[in-house]
């Protein structure tokens, strides 16, 4: 990746830190390279800073192309609709979404410790048992 070929856009994601790992690292290599790119990422961080907004820049932001927590939960199980987990894939694995990859991982270690999370609930309501009245 060329400095010439690093957008604006690109260039904004990096400064919010919604690029893949390997994009945010060429982008960074080209940043410390470059006093060019250094100024024009200055500039347009300024320019975003006065409240120039686009609409692709407010889409990144709020991440609204993210699924929620819930839909990568049953993405994981298997439960979504063909469409619905072919986009969770592409979103993961092709666009690269860190906080999807980072939300997803958290559900999958979730996962994995749910013999501790059982045996725990179990105690808990051992424990409570002898407060529950009949009705």
């Amino acid at each position: 990746m060329s400095q010439r070929s690093i957008s604006d856009e690109q260039l904004l994601a990096y400064l919010d830190e919604q690029l893949p790992v390997d994009q945010l690292a060429n982008i960074e290599r080209e940043l410390r390279s470059s006093e060019s790119l250094r100024l024009r990422a200055a500039n347009i961080s300024r320019h975003r800073d006065q409240g120039h907004h686009s609409v692709g820049e407010i889409w990144r932001r709020n991440q609204l192309s993210c699924p929620s927590r819930s839909q990568l939960g049953n993405f994981l199980l298997g439960t979504l609709d063909e469409d619905h987990a072919d986009y969770i894939e592409f979103h993961l694995q092709t666009i690269g979404c860190r906080y999807c990859n980072a939300n997803l991982d958290d559900l999958q270690k979730t996962g994995d410790n749910q013999p501790e999370v059982t045996e725990r609930r179990r105690k808990f309501f051992q424990s409570s048992a002898g407060y529950l009245k009949p009705g």
